[in-house]
């Protein structure tokens, strides 16, 4: 028979799942949302008395709970909620001031226990049910409430906010200080920046939260005054009660009312008070209180004698002050014989011989190795240009070389080491100085909070300013002030601020300084960072072909001409077939720019794309081609010094002539000679790029200027 068919249905979920989805609503968020949601219930709902008794415990043991934890964290950072407490719990006594007014006026004329168990229990158990006394001692609690904690806590956390504010510039500028001087990480910087942010959100947050308690203060003694009038008028006109019966009545249940929520409002007060008073003390309360009072044991002995003596004095108890004295004097003691081992350790530490001194250790010298450190890339500031590494923004110095290192890292193929940066007081105010391997290779001024001006035509500037010649490529440029941006922009311009223009010439000294950066173990690193596929290629070649020492001086000639080694499976390659036939480093580099001819050829074209060529004339291809001397691989150029002068000249004329027509054009050489034209032309234009013809990659699209 056949079955009929099922309906399709999802497969039915886990238990566990069932499990977590049944109780989600257990989690803190959600939680917190209800709490908060049932605070404003109760100042709108008509709540039985047996919930407003659950809710003035919640209040009272919230308080207490706030004013524990205040007492045992150990900075104040570590409550940073406090503001958010502080809100929750006053609009939780709020609100049931406002379910217990409700309730007092609705049902007072029932009794005492209209308002629930413990308002009754505030109002009968601890004033004895003689509202006169209840009276004076809610007044008592506002007053000592109001006046003195609220007042000096909210005063307090105003101070605090104040000039925690003032001094936050100060502290972030050590913070980087301390940074560029490398005395900390850029993971504890951004740590204690991090604190330093928390720490100034907290106290203004406090200096606002201060008001919260006073409001509160202010509010309850608001609600009891109109509680007990409205508690008279509802009891004598709709209640048919006396005026003696209505006052005794509601006044009672308003007290304890106002003392059920003014208790918890102290406890609280109490502990924003603490909380602000303890900036700057690190510990839980009690350990700092009594290790700082323990530390004058001749004012503890002072006051057990005088409470002595006090008790000695006719018609004054002695029993209170006699069992104070003592304790008194005991702690005295105890710290005294604290104290008297501390200065014997501290005596005997400072007598003890120093190193150096006779029966002393001897001194500890620095190991040598320390001292031959040395920075690889540093840069130092005057101490006018302090604010280009310090204070906000997206623009600064250390920004701008974190960008300068990946930039290099994508162009040239090479990870460039950190560049330290630290202050020097020998410099002038606005002057820097980049240092590599502890050697100057150059330095320059640049005004902060200024932008230069350079005119790309390479004429006068026609904006109020401060001429100067720009750091990097010696050409004439203009201080201006901000507000000529826009204008310089308009009159086509280029405009670039001071953090830029020492990035710049900072990133030209390392290009022009790459080969000295590539050492052998940066070589080695770049080997083991290729990835798996290549490392049977490394094994092949490396030690058997060329040693890691034979590579790294083909890649330092590669960067001498700025040749990007970012292709290195490629450059590997080529190595390999030029180790086959010969071991000369200058000849194996010339087979690896053959390999490289369409990276290279891409790196010179112009914005559209051509390859701008200056030929070497045929004559000149012959005078080096004769000036070689030597056999095999170990050929030098021997030109007679007239004739490298005369052709010193012809270059500099023909690339002078194109430069007025704003082109740069590449100069081609036949294989044979470029090694050789590329090492005179460094010389006196070290920009130039000298490329062979079996460089020039057959897809290229050149275009020929003339010759030399």
């Amino acid at each position: 028979m056949a079955q009929p068919p099922r309906t399709a249905r999802s497969p039915a979920a886990p238990s566990s799942e069932i499990g977590v989805s049944s109780f989600s609503f257990l989690r803190s968020d959600v939680l917190f949302a209800f709490g908060v949601i049932t605070i404003i219930l109760f100042m709108l709902v008509p709540m039985p008395p047996i919930m407003l008794d659950g809710g003035l415990a919640i209040s009272i043991t919230f308080s207490v709970l706030i004013l524990m934890t205040v007492l045992f964290i150990q900075a104040p950072l570590e409550f940073s909620t406090f503001p958010t407490v502080l809100l929750v719990s006053t609009s939780l006594r709020l609100g049931l001031n406002i379910a217990s007014t409700r309730l007092i006026l609705e049902y007072g004329h029932t009794g005492r226990s209209a308002a629930g168990g413990i308002i009754e229990a505030f109002g009968t158990f601890i004033i004895g049910g003689n509202y006169i006394i209840g009276a004076i001692v809610f007044s008592i609690l506002v007053i000592v409430n109001f006046v003195v904690i609220t007042k000096g806590s909210g005063r307090i956390a105003e101070v605090a906010a104040r000039f925690t504010l003032d001094a936050m510039p100060g502290k972030q500028m050590a913070i980087d200080s301390d940074l560029s001087s490398g005395m900390i990480t850029e993971d504890e910087a951004r740590d204690r920046r991090k604190k330093l942010e928390s720490e100034s959100t907290f106290y203004g947050a406090m200096d606002g939260a201060a008001k919260f308690v006073r409001g509160d203060a202010i509010a309850g003694l608001l609600i009891v005054f109109v509680n007990i009038i409205g508690g008279i008028v509802v009891g004598a006109v709709m209640q048919d009660m006396t005026i003696k019966e209505a006052a005794e009545n509601y006044t009672i249940l308003t007290i304890g009312d106002g003392l059920v929520s003014q208790i918890p409002a102290l406890v609280v007060s109490v502990s924003a008070g603490l909380l602000v008073s303890k900036a700057g003390v690190e510990g839980s309360a009690e350990r700092e209180l009594f290790t700082q009072i323990s530390r004058y044991p001749n004012a503890l002995a002072m006051s057990a004698g005088l409470m002595l003596t006090l008790g000695l004095v006719p018609a004054i108890p002695i029993l209170p002050f006699a069992t104070l004295a003592g304790i008194t004097g005991t702690v005295a003691f105890f710290s005294y014989r604290r104290n008297s081992v501390l200065e014997k350790a501290a005596e005997a530490s400072a007598t003890k011989p120093k190193p150096g001194e006779p029966g002393g250790p001897p001194i500890t010298e620095e190991p040598i190795a320390k001292a031959l450190a040395m920075d690889t890339i540093r840069l130092e500031l005057g101490y006018g240009l302090l604010p280009l590494v310090q204070g906000e923004g997206g623009n600064k110095l250390t920004d701008q070389i974190k960008g300068l290192r990946r930039q290099l890292a994508e162009d040239m193929g090479y990870v460039l080491p950190a560049v330290r940066i630290q202050d020097n007081l020998q410099l002038a105010a606005n002057a820097y100085a980049v240092h590599i391997k502890e050697i100057e290779a150059g330095r320059g001024e640049v005004r902060p909070n200024m932008l230069l001006c350079m005119d790309p035509a390479g004429g006068a500037i026609s904006l109020p300013g401060e001429n100067t010649i720009e750091p990097t490529f010696g050409l004439p440029a203009m201080w201006l002030q901000e507000q000529y941006r826009e204008e310089a922009h308009f009159k086509g311009y280029t405009v670039v601020d001071a953090p830029t223009v020492v990035t710049t010439h900072l990133t030209e000294l390392i290009k022009d300084n790459m080969p000295d950066l590539l050492n052998y173990s940066e070589t080695q690193k770049l080997l083991n960072e290729l990835p798996q596929d290549y490392q049977k290629l490394v094994a092949d070649v490396i030690p058997g072909q060329i040693t890691v020492g034979g590579l790294q001086r083909v890649l330092q000639n590669l960067l001498s001409e700025r040749v990007s080694v970012r292709d290195l499976p490629a450059i590997l390659e080529g190595v390999s077939e030029a180790a086959g036939y010969t071991k000369s480093i200058a000849r194996i580099t010339e087979h690896v720019r053959r390999r490289l001819a369409r990276q290279i050829c891409d790196a010179n074209t112009d914005m559209s794309g051509v390859l701008v060529l200056v030929t070497l004339s045929p004559e000149w291809e012959q005078a080096f081609a004769d000036s070689l001397i030597g056999d095999g691989e170990e050929k030098q150029l021997a030109m007679a010094p007239t004739k490298l002068q005369d052709f010193i000249t012809a270059v500099r004329n023909k690339y002078n002539e194109l430069a007025a027509q704003s082109i740069s054009p590449v100069l081609l050489t036949s294989p044979m000679v470029r090694p050789y034209v590329r090492s005179v032309i460094e010389r006196f234009r070290a920009h130039t790029v000298v490329m062979s013809q079996s460089e020039v990659h057959p897809k290229a699209r050149i275009k020929t200027m003339g010759h030399v």
